[in-house]
This record gives C-alpha cells, sequence and structure tokens, in this order.
C-alpha cells in the first residue's frame, strides 16, 4: 500500500501525485496481465518528438488514452499501452545544429560522422525529459515495452520494409515537385509547412503575343503573386470556358525579361475569376501547374539553387535571391512598359515549421513511394469496416483524400535519422539489401557509396503500431497484441500519418493495424483562438497547469471539454472547479473514514457487497441512492462503449457532487447520529458501497485522488481482497437495485427541501436559524410523514412547529410554495421581522422607483439626442432593470402581507445533469464566495516572462 495514507484536512495532490505514480509502476499494474480467454486492449502511444515538450496536444491525447487504458483494465482485459518517442529527423538536427554553432563550430565542420555521434549524446542527455512530463500526466503505459524509431529494431524494421517496397517496385528515385526549405535545404513533409494568411502584392504583367494584328502589337495580361518565377514560366493558361481568350488560345506569347516563347493553353484548372482569368504556367514552381504541364507535357524548368538563389536558368538573374530576383525583375518590367499594375492581395504563405523560411515548391530529385497500389486496400479496409474512423463524417475525408493521393515524397536532405539503404556503383547501378553490400548487385562492382538522404520521420512512424511489437520477427508480443485495438490521436494527422499506418499495416501484415481510429481535436484558449508561441498566455503550458491545479483536475477537464474530432477550449475556471472538485472527492473521504472507521465488524471485506445483497428495510434515501448509483453505473458503461468519455464523466461528477454530496450525506448523518445500530451500520455500509463504485468509474479520468482516498478507506472494508484502485474490478449495473418509486418519491422530498432553502435565502434568513413549516400534502402525507426528520434537518426546521398535514390551511402572512399537489405555508413571522422587512423593501422600491424617474427624465430630453448611442443604450438598460426589480420587490411586499403564493417546481435533479454540471464547471469555486477568483498570478508571470 502506498504511504502515507492519512488524510489530512486538505487535500495536496503534489504530495500524492508522483508517489502514487511510482507505486503504480513499481507493482507491475501497466503490465498487460495474461489472459487467454479474453482479448486485449491495445493502443500504441503516438510518439511525441525526443525535442519536445509537453503541450496540449501531448496532454489531450495521453488523457484521453491513459482515461481508456485503466478502464478497459479495470474491465479485466489484458490491456497494453506502448509508449515511445520519435527522432524527429529535421526538428532534432535543426536544435542541434544550433548547439554546435554556439560552442563556434557547424555541421558541415563536424562532418557527418561526428555530428551524427553529437545528436546521439545529445539525445542521451536531453530525450528522456518528454517521458518524464508524459509520466507527469499519469499515463499508465507499460514502459518496459519502451521504444524509439531509431533504436535497433525498429531500425531493423524500417530497413525490410524499405526493402520490400524497393523489391516490388514501389519505391523508385525521380524528379518531382516537392516542398524545399532553402534554410534546411531539404525536402519537407506538407505537415511541416504552417500557413500563414498575410497581405501580399498581385502583379499584373503583360505577356506580349507573336506577331502583329492590324499593325499593332497585342498583349495577353496574367496576374501572379511571384514575379521571380517568371523566370520558368512555360505555358499561359485560360478557362477552356472563358469566351474572352477564345481568339488567342493556340497562339504564342514571347516571356517577359527572358524572350522565351511559350504556348497559349486552356485548362480546366484555371479559375476565371482570378485576376484577368490567364494565369501563368510555371510546372517547376507550382502544385497546380505541376498539374498542368503533366496534362499538356510542357518542359519543366527549376530556376532555383538549393538555397533559394536563382540558378543559370535565370538568365541575367542568376545568382540573385529570389526576393532580390522578384525586385529586379519588377523593375525591369516597369521599365519596358511590361507592368500594368500591382494591387494589394491577400495570400496565405507557406513556411517552414522548423524555421519560419518562406517554402519553395520546388523540382528535386527525390525518393517516393508508389502510393496508388497501397493506398486501394486501405481505402476498402474502411469502406468494409474492418476500421471504423470516429467521427464518422472524417470517413468521407479519408476518401477524398485517399482517392486523390499523390506519391509520397519520403527522402529528406539531412544527416540525423534512418538513412536510406540504397548503394551506388561507379556505373549508377543501384543496390538495396537487408544487410550493407559489399557488391553491385548489378555488375559486381565493389566500389559502392551509400545515399547521403535519409527517409522521411513519418515512414518509419508509419511502421509504428507493429514494429514496436517486434516485427518483422514473429515475436509473441506481436502474435498477442495485434492487430491494436485503437489509435487516439489528432484529426490533423489523419492523412499524414494514420493513412499511411493503415496502408502499411496491410502491406506489411495482411492485417488493419487497428480497429478504431479515435480523433480528437486541438486545445484552444477560452476565447476560441489558437494556443500559440508568439501569444503566451496563463495555461498555455499544461506542466504549469499541472503544477498550480494538478494533474487530475488538467485531465478532467481536458475529458468534459473536449468530444471526438471537435476543438476544445481550455478555460482555467474549470480547471479550478476541477481541482475544488477534488477536493470534495477528499472530503467526502474523510467523512466516510470518521464515521466507517473501527465499525465495521469483524468481517470487513463485506462492507461494500453487503449494501446491494442486504434483505432488511432500507430508508427511502438508502434506496434511492442505491438506484441512482447503479443507472450511473449503466449509463457510464454505455457513454464510454459509445466513446462518449465527457457526458460519462460529467455524470459521474453530477452524482458525486449533486447528489451523493449534497443530499445522501446529509441525509446520512440523521441515522449515524441516532440511537437505532442497526440503520446507522446500514448507512455505514451503503456510503461505502456508493463511494466505492463512484470512485472506480471516475478513476480512470481522477486517477490520483480516487486512488488515494480508496486505498485509505480500504481499512473500512473497500475494495478487500483488491491491492490497488487502479486494478480493481469495473462496476456492473444491479439492475435489482433499479427503483423507480424511490427515486420518485424522493425527488419530492428534494424539490421540498430546495424550495424552503430558496425561501430562506430570499428573505436573509440565518443559516443557522430554525423556523417553523406547515405542509399541505395531500396524497403524499404518509409518505412526506416517513421523511419528516430528513425534510426538517435538511430544510433547518423547528421540529416543534413543523407540521404535515392532509389538508392545512395557510395561516395569515405566511409564504405559500407549491411543490406540485404539494403545498408549503412558512410563517414569515418564524423567519423575520415582518415590520422591519416591509420598511427595508419598500425604501429599496423607493430608490428604484427614483432611479426609474432619473432615467426617463434623461431619455426625455437632449441627453438622448446628444450623448454617444452606447451611454444611451446603457440608461435605457438601467431603467429597464430597475423596473424590473420594482415589480420583484412589489412581490415579496405581497408576500409579507400572506397575499400571493410563490409557485416553485421544481424538476428531478436527474433532468438537470447537463445545466447543473455547466454551471458548477463555470464557477471558480464552490466553498466561501461567489466571486470569480482571479487567474494564479504564478501563470500570469511565467506567461509575462515568455512574452518579454
Amino acid at each position: 500500500m502506498p504511504e502515507p495514507n492519512e488524510m489530512s484536512k486538505a487535500y495536496d495532490p503534489h504530495s500524492v501525485e508522483e508517489r502514487l505514480y511510482n507505486w503504480w509502476e513499481a507493482q507491475g499494474y501497466f503490465l498487460p496481465r495474461a489472459d487467454p480467454g479474453r482479448e486485449p486492449f491495445v493502443i500504441s502511444m503516438p510518439p511525441p518528438n525526443i525535442t519536445g515538450e509537453l503541450h496540449h496536444g501531448h496532454a489531450m491525447f495521453l488523457t484521453l488514452e491513459d482515461l481508456m487504458s485503466r478502464w478497459h483494465r479495470m474491465r479485466g482485459e489484458p490491456t497494453l499501452w506502448v509508449p515511445g518517442s520519435d527522432h524527429a529527423g529535421i526538428a532534432t538536427q535543426n536544435v542541434v545544429e544550433k548547439a554546435v554553432v554556439k560552442e563556434g563550430t557547424s555541421r558541415r565542420e563536424l562532418g557527418r560522422e561526428r555530428f551524427v555521434e553529437r545528436v546521439w549524446e545529445w539525445k542521451e542527455q536531453y530525450g528522456g525529459i518528454i517521458t518524464t512530463q508524459i509520466r507527469r500526466m499519469g499515463a499508465s503505459c507499460d514502459w518496459t515495452r519502451e521504444r524509439f524509431t531509431l533504436d535497433e529494431g525498429l531500425s531493423r524494421a524500417v530497413r525490410e520494409a524499405f526493402v520490400r517496397l524497393y523489391e516490388k517496385g514501389l519505391i523508385y528515385r525521380g524528379p518531382r515537385l516537392i516542398n524545399w526549405c532553402p534554410h534546411d535545404e531539404s525536402a519537407i513533409s506538407d505537415l511541416e509547412v504552417v500557413h500563414e494568411d498575410t497581405m501580399g502584392k498581385l502583379y499584373y504583367v503583360k505577356y506580349p503575343l507573336v506577331g502583329l494584328t492590324n499593325g499593332h502589337p497585342e498583349f495577353i495580361t496574367v496576374a501572379t503573386t511571384r514575379p521571380e518565377t517568371i523566370l520558368g514560366d512555360t505555358a499561359v493558361a485560360v478557362h477552356p470556358g472563358d469566351e474572352r481568350y477564345t481568339k488567342w488560345v493556340g497562339r504564342t506569347a514571347i516571356l517577359p525579361v527572358l524572350g522565351r516563347h511559350i504556348p497559349i493553353i486552356v485548362d480546366e484548372a484555371v479559375d476565371p475569376e482570378f485576376g484577368t482569368g490567364a494565369v501563368k504556367v510555371t510546372p517547376g514552381h507550382d502544385p497546380t501547374d505541376y498539374d498542368i504541364g503533366a496534362r499538356h507535357n510542357l518542359p519543366i524548368v527549376n530556376i532555383m539553387n538549393k538555397d533559394a538563389s536563382i540558378n543559370e536558368n535565370g538568365g541575367p538573374y542568376a545568382g540573385l535571391d529570389r526576393f532580390a530576383a522578384r525586385d529586379k525583375i519588377v523593375e525591369d518590367l516597369q521599365r519596358e512598359g511590361l507592368l500594368e499594375k500591382i494591387v494589394d492581395h491577400s495570400m496565405s504563405i507557406g513556411r517552414c515549421e522548423r524555421c519560419n523560411t518562406v517554402v519553395e515548391p520546388l523540382i528535386s530529385t527525390q525518393w517516393f513511394v508508389k502510393i496508388e497500389p497501397l493506398a486501394k486496400p486501405a481505402i476498402q479496409a474502411v469502406r468494409d469496416g474492418k476500421i471504423r474512423i470516429l467521427p464518422d463524417r472524417f470517413a468521407k475525408i479519408y476518401f477524398d483524400w485517399m482517392e486523390n493521393i499523390h506519391d509520397w515524397c519520403i527522402s529528406r536532405q539531412l544527416w540525423w535519422g534512418h538513412r536510406i539503404p540504397v548503394w551506388y556503383c561507379e556505373f549508377g547501378h543501384q543496390t538495396s539489401t537487408l544487410t550493407d553490400p559489399t557488391d553491385c548487385a548489378v555488375c559486381g562492382s565493389k566500389n559502392l557509396r551509400q545515399d547521403e538522404d535519409v527517409l522521411d520521420t513519418w515512414f518509419s512512424s508509419a511502421l509504428w503500431p507493429f514494429s514496436t511489437l517486434g516485427w518483422p520477427d514473429r515475436t509473441g508480443d506481436l502474435a498477442s497484441f495485434y492487430p491494436t485495438t485503437v489509435m487516439e490521436t489528432g484529426y490533423e494527422i489523419l492523412f499524414f500519418w494514420v493513412a499511411r499506418m493503415i496502408m502499411m499495416g496491410l502491406e506489411f501484415t495482411g492485417q488493419v493495424p487497428f480497429r478504431t481510429v479515435y480523433l480528437h481535436g486541438i486545445m484552444r484558449h477560452k476565447d476560441g483562438t489558437k494556443l500559440s508561441k508568439s501569444d503566451p498566455r496563463p495555461g498555455d503550458n499544461p506542466l504549469e497547469v499541472v503544477a498550480e491545479y494538478s494533474a487530475d483536475a488538467l485531465r478532467f477537464t481536458i475529458v468534459t471539454s473536449s468530444a471526438p474530432g471537435n476543438d476544445a477550449r481550455l478555460d482555467l475556471e474549470k480547471v479550478e472547479h476541477a481541482r475544488n472538485f477534488g477536493n470534495k472527492i477528499w472530503n467526502m473521504g474523510r467523512f466516510i473514514l470518521s464515521n466507517t472507521e473501527g465499525k465495521m465488524g469483524p468481517a470487513p471485506e463485506a462492507a461494500s457487497s453487503r449494501a446491494s445483497a442486504r434483505v432488511t428495510p432500507l430508508s427511502l434515501a438508502d434506496r434511492w441512492i442505491l438506484s441512482r448509483v447503479n443507472h450511473l453505473i449503466a449509463n457510464v458503461d454505455e457513454n464510454f462503449r459509445k466513446w462518449d468519455f465527457g457526458e460519462g464523466t460529467r455524470q459521474i461528477h453530477e452524482f458525486l457532487w449533486s447528489e451523493f454530496a449534497d443530499w445522501y450525506i446529509e441525509a446520512a448523518k440523521i441515522p449515524l447520529n441516532g440511537t437505532d445500530a442497526a440503520a446507522a451500520q446500514t448507512t455505514r455500509e451503503i456510503l461505502l458501497h456508493a463511494f466505492d463504485q463512484a470512485l472506480r468509474l471516475l478513476h480512470p479520468t481522477m486517477p490520483f485522488v480516487t486512488e488515494q482516498v480508496w486505498q485509505t478507506l480500504r481499512r473500512c472494508g473497500i475494495g478487500y481482497g483488491v491491492p490497488a484502485l487502479i486494478v480493481a474490478p469495473w462496476p456492473k449495473p444491479d439492475r435489482k437495485l433499479f427503483d423507480a418509486r424511490a427515486e420518485k418519491d424522493f425527488a419530492l422530498i428534494m424539490d421540498i427541501v430546495r424550495s424552503i432553502r430558496n425561501a430562506r435565502v430570499e428573505f436573509n434568513v440565518e443559516a443557522a436559524k430554525r423556523i417553523p413549516a406547515i405542509i399541505s400534502a395531500g396524497s403524499a402525507r404518509s409518505l412526506l410523514n416517513s421523511q419528516r426528520d430528513v425534510i426538517a434537518t435538511l430544510a433547518r426546521l423547528d421540529p416543534g412547529e413543523f407540521r404535515i398535514e392532509t389538508h392545512a390551511e395557510r395561516p395569515p402572512q405566511a409564504l405559500a410554495l407549491v411543490i406540485g399537489k404539494v403545498e408549503i405555508y412558512l410563517p414569515l413571522a418564524g423567519m423575520i421581522d415582518v415590520e422591519k422587512e416591509s420598511a427595508r423593501l419598500n425604501a429599496e422600491a423607493g430608490k428604484a422607483r427614483a432611479e426609474i424617474a432619473r432615467g426617463e427624465s434623461l431619455l426625455a430630453g437632449e441627453f438622448a439626442k446628444r450623448a454617444p448611442e452606447a451611454v444611451v443604450q446603457k440608461t435605457r438598460d438601467q431603467v429597464a432593470a430597475n423596473r424590473e426589480r420594482v415589480q420583484r420587490l412589489e412581490a415579496q411586499l405581497a408576500n409579507l402581507e400572506g397575499q400571493t403564493p410563490i409557485p416553485t417546481v421544481a424538476e428531478p435533479v436527474r433532468r438537470r445533469t447537463t445545466k447543473r454540471v455547466a454551471r458548477k464547471m463555470a464557477k471558480p469555486s464552490t466553498r466561501k464566495s461567489t466571486k470569480k477568483r482571479p487567474v494564479s498570478k504564478t501563470l500570469k508571470r511565467r506567461a509575462s516572462r515568455k512574452t518579454k
């Protein structure tokens, strides 16, 4: 048992969370428990980059995947959550490059071998930071199976996959258009391109046509945002339906600044509404133009070097930086009279995610995977239902992308990563084998050199679900845990990662890599804006949120604020409420401990089970809470099975706070403090049982506080024979204890108590004061009489002046409350000083009427004409608010005179779950103050430091 397990007055998560996590891991609870008769539950953790620091994307997938793992583990399924990290080729290389520059050297000066050694040294020193942070979130993954994408085993899997695809003709090398980062001098994936909306320029350029018309030259004007790419134009294109240019189709234009002749063609890809409707076609530097060029067999002209300077194809501009060339070309066009105009233009610019350099579409000789043969079975697997994508709407997006997929560029011009396993001899022959070759496979030459490039990081990641289990070897893990059960990840990498895992899994194992894809959204600020390093705000760093509020609080907020496929908003007030909820659970545990420890008899193992098996009479509150907790178990299980973890967790919150704590614990104090020993013992058993079941349900979301409280209550009989909540059996609903009558009857008791409490608040009755009451119960008299003590205690009624009658007359000067067919009369003399309260209400009403008169006077005069509209509207609003206030005060005065009953029809609490939870989670605190607490000063200081 983890120590200490005493319950201090206040819950301190910082003294609990790390200690409990280490205990769980030491006990082996994160390892899958073998059970040949049960199908395992398996998740492969999306591997975070070794350069990374925990961000809210990590926090979200860690929370959701840990919830799934803990839930299935408690259901008795062999549960394996495989952790690992990604070598993150370009990101890691950039980090280490910056480090060596600070040391006065460079990657080039060190050379490839020494630089790669330096990266490994950096990895050993800093690469484990992210795994430490993962533990901080409570992730119950099997660290004995931790993997790294450059591990020996995974490197062998990458080699095997490459060679197999190469031998099948599905990997080839050739020139194609790719994303090129001039700073890193490497191809990069679409995911590594960040698009930035900005205001740029649109240049209208006149292209002369060959020949004269009636002795006069003619021009076709095109619009472009990148004049420097004119150097690579090989055509002008118009839409086939654009009648403005019909007469010019088939003619020849003269390329400005260079004088090259290019054809005027038609193509459906042209947007007639853009610019003039005529566009320049640059197949070597634009994806759309590349496709147009392929359809029309246009030549491809590459005008740039690796550093984005203009190459020899740029004529007089050769050697200039691309942006300097732009300025010079614009200057020359103006001088030659070929620049018609320049206008402002909103545009999206792609920048390298790592270095912020503007990315250049560039023709480059790279390695590619021929993707269509791999995509077809991957499409069919989803169509046939072998893989389900959640939410379902993303399946259509998946199909659209997969059916229009392009070959995958897998080479990168880096040193850190899986080096491409292809060797060349002096004659240009290629050799690719599972082991490093000594002879050319074509001519036998021994003069071999390996390809300089490395593989795209996504290539090794695509093998992740099965390579981490030992593939290509036939390991026990591969046989037992593959295919995996679910892939949980962000919707933004459905194509870049999920689709590629499906393709590779089917290609190399003949099986789908997982049966369900669960897609989460991204975490945003409370106002809906994206989290950004350039705009740091309190709460942006999840580790700071954990330090301030606890891991449980952040996890609870993530789960209850998110739904599959939808973005979530981080609200620190909700995180604070979640922390308060943890404190509430702690205090519930302290109450139960103080009332059950040492009082459960010689057979504590039966304490929680006797409650549901008892045949002796139970009180209404007992029957109600047993029915509610069993309905809760059924509802939570149903929601979790439907992947709606947020709604399931919200229902647990509602039960524990609004039913168990607010009502059952309060009602339980009556028998616990009474003289009936049997009733007290029954109450103790039910307290333990209901709380035990709720803690089990909440554990996957809030593992730390639930485990600590549960461990402490073990000495009172909870979980006898089970060493830890993390491995305790998941609750099953006992439908025999569903009790609709008890729920209906107790709902009436709660509505009566609630209405009396509301009246006490409205009339400012002191909290400790007991007041008289008369209930005209009608047919409910027998029920209410049986619950007399509960009503009197919870509503703080004076037992000597509390009557329940079938038909009671309303006394003079009594407040009347109506609950269905039940009427409650509260004599005002027993609550307040009627004369004093009447004077107070009249005084307030007088003030409000004076404010109304003042506001109406202003609105009727020059003020309404001269003051700003916002100020005038504010005055109108104040007048309307004061009128409503007068109406309320007059109603209260009428009640003082006993003239007007107040209808109070409260719905049963189970129908108010969503509103109640939303209201509670919007509050910064449920304790002493209703004022919003400010954002933590600590988080504000940290955000301020980042901004500076």
